[in-house]
């Protein structure tokens, strides 16, 4: 990092705390003018809202995101190289940016952190993070750490070598894998497959033995089991959870399970790396001054707090290169409405779209082997060619797998590249016997119009008998 990117680091550091500390109002305040100037900015530098906002007749100078029209994923992918602000970024050079395992970490076009995701709503997701947004995203994680670890938290991590695990899926461009590709060579930072089995990921973190683990939630869950059972053996200082959510009690009982560690956890997306922070009362703060969140019904009316919300529209005010404005994020949340007795300034909510759902099958001598879903979803999310999938687990040992090819892919090939890898893992985890049945339908969706990538068998007869007492 050059001497000018560590000062600007510096003063983005220093304006996150003081916002901080100048509570809502002085947040408030910098929302209104990024918010402004985000929207100058795309006004003029991107085709696609340049024409929007003339159709619509937004004014000039905006300072309220209700006088913005509403977008999505699917309307802004399809206009991606007008979406954009750089000309010289088209969707055709991303594409096979993101089809190169071997890129994953590297920089897009010399300059911009590259994810993807295919999400729940049938449309692939690519997104861009300029130099700005990254800066943006590294103050917000030091003002998160900074509020969540004290004095003695640090001790004990630096205690413990300051040694971080993350558990993060493999092959593809998603957010938590760039993130430990880019950690990959330093000695105090180890990344793991969420897609080994579980024996082989507490034998591995039992010979690293984290200070700081950061784990998917559900994983997160798995391993506390492993640790109450006595087979893994690591007393980190902090268990950060990511990607999905949990009931409140399994947090306290991952912190029992991993020696009174800390847990806290964070509420993200693609779109939007540093939108909220976990709070020791349970609650998500947004960072209100680089981020909007609007809780609103199905005709993007706003609701009130305390009452659940359709969806949410996400507006991302740091990122200049691939404007997120009004984005309608797709997840049901509800907001409190008094403030949160941890003292946070940031607006709280609670996501009720985003809970984790276990899988248990039945192993081959008869005991329960509990996957979860996430490492089934990022490993055919990497899958080239798929352009949606399903995976419904129709009973204790069998699968249903719905897949949708992208226009132009052999759907033979496809099927066979999808089975192979699916079954793979499958073995990995004992559970080469489970049947893998190729639906004729396509991916359902649910009546709010997402396709849910994993569903469970019903929490019923077998399964209800399988799944360990601390997880139903």
């Amino acid at each position: 990092m050059t001497l000018a990117a560590k000062l600007s680091a510096m003063r983005m550091l220093a304006d996150a705390w003081a916002a901080k500390r100048g509570g809502r109002r002085v947040m408030a305040g910098r929302q209104r003018a990024r918010l402004a100037a985000l929207v100058a900015h795309a006004r003029t530098h991107s085709p696609y809202y340049r024409d929007l906002y003339k159709e619509r007749g937004v004014p000039a100078g905006v300072g309220e995101p209700a006088a913005l029209p509403v977008t999505d994923k699917s309307r802004l992918m399809a206009a991606f190289d007008d979406w954009v602000t750089d000309p010289a970024v088209t969707l055709d050079k991303a594409r096979a940016f993101a089809d190169d395992p071997a890129t994953i970490g590297r920089p897009f076009a010399g300059r911009y952190t590259l994810t993807t995701t295919s999400g729940t709503t049938g449309t692939h997701g690519i997104f861009l993070q300029d130099a700005h947004a990254a800066a943006v995203t590294g103050a917000m994680m030091a003002r998160m750490l900074t509020g969540w670890l004290t004095v003695q938290d640090v001790a004990r991590i630096a205690a413990g070598g300051g040694r971080m695990a993350l558990v993060v899926p493999e092959g593809g461009h998603f957010a938590s894998t760039v993130a430990a590709a880019r950690l990959r060579g330093r000695s105090r930072a180890a990344a793991f497959s969420v897609h080994q089995p579980l024996e082989e990921l507490v034998e591995a973190l039992n010979a690293f033995r984290p200070a700081v683990l950061a784990p998917y939630a559900s994983v997160g869950a798995l391993l506390a089991g492993a640790a109450e059972a006595g087979r893994l053996r690591i007393n980190p200082a902090l268990v950060i959870l990511t990607a999905e959510g949990l009931p409140l009690p399994e947090h306290a009982r991952i912190s029992r399970a991993l020696g009174g560690a800390k847990v806290r956890t964070s509420y993200a997306a693609n779109e939007c790396p540093f939108l909220s922070y976990g709070c020791a009362a349970g609650w998500l703060h947004v960072n209100a001054d680089w981020a909007i969140v609007e809780p609103v019904d199905e005709q993007y009316r706003p609701v009130p707090p305390g009452e659940p919300s359709h969806t949410v529209l996400l507006t991302n005010l740091a990122n200049h290169v691939q404007p997120i404005l009004r984005y309608d994020l797709g997840d049901a949340v509800v907001m409190r409405p008094d403030p949160c007795p941890c003292g946070s300034p940031g607006p709280a909510l609670r996501v009720q779209g985003r809970a984790a759902d276990l899988l248990t099958f039945a192993g081959p001598d008869g005991t329960p082997v509990t996957l979860a879903p996430l490492p089934l979803a990022t490993l055919l999310e990497a899958v080239p060619g798929l352009e949606l999938f399903q995976i419904v687990q129709t009973g204790p040992a069998a699968l249903r797998l719905r897949l949708l090819p992208a226009s132009g892919v052999d759907p033979e090939t496809l099927w066979h590249t999808t089975e192979t890898r699916l079954s793979e893992l499958l073995t990995r985890h004992r559970l080469g016997h489970v049947r893998i049945e190729r639906a004729a339908e396509p991916p359902q969706h649910s009546a709010g119009g997402k396709v849910r990538a994993v569903i469970p068998a019903p929490a019923v007869g077998v399964r209800q008998q399988m799944v360990p007492a601390h997880l139903r």
